[in-house]
């Protein structure tokens, strides 16, 4: 149960992060490279949510 509860609550949580990431390129005013450092960003934070969720700590 707690597995499966780990699985659900990074699953919204990464699906949250991708849609705040990807809301702010729909703007024109906006370009690629202003958005570039959001989405590095993103993906430094899912990727130590899932390492702090699913690697074993001694």
């Amino acid at each position: 149960m707690s597995r499966l509860t780990t699985i659900v609550g990074c699953g919204l949580a990464i699906a949250f992060l991708l849609g705040l990431a990807t809301t702010l390129t729909r703007s024109p005013m906006i370009g690629f490279k202003d958005v570039l450092p959001v989405y590095i960003l993103m993906a430094i934070v899912i990727v130590m949510m899932l390492y702090e969720a699913f690697i074993d700590k001694k």
